[in-house]
């Protein structure tokens, strides 16, 4: 099993910044690629960013160039760092890990809220 801590959400203005956090508590199995999504109110659950144990990551195209995803292998967590924030980018924000071979699962925090507003 893992369970995914998140932290590092809030209130910031437009413009701001913010720092999420995700930590993977395994008991012994691999963490492989990592995930962060998004779910604004009254849309769909989308991929924001992901990455692999070898740093390779993708971005959905309306946070690139803002937001940074990145990752320490050692303690099995994952950073997203946003900048320029903008109002669509509110939503909770759910961390998201695959784990284990054979079958490899997928694993989901509970999520943290970002609220971008004056």
């Amino acid at each position: 099993q893992v369970q995914l801590v998140e932290s590092g959400g809030g209130l910031v203005q437009p413009g701001g910044s913010l720092r999420l956090s995700c930590a993977a508590e395994s008991s012994g199995l691999n963490i492989y690629t990592m995930a962060w999504y998004r779910q604004a109110p009254g849309k769909q659950r989308e991929l924001v960013a992901d990455i692999t144990r070898d740093r390779s990551s993708n971005y959905v195209d309306s946070v690139k160039g803002r937001f940074t995803i990145t990752r320490d292998n050692a303690k099995n967590t994952v950073y997203l760092q946003m900048n320029s924030l903008q109002p669509d980018d509110t939503a909770v924000y759910y961390c998201n890990a695959a784990a284990g071979l054979l079958p490899t699962k997928y694993y989901w925090g509970k999520g943290t809220l970002v609220t971008v507003s004056l």
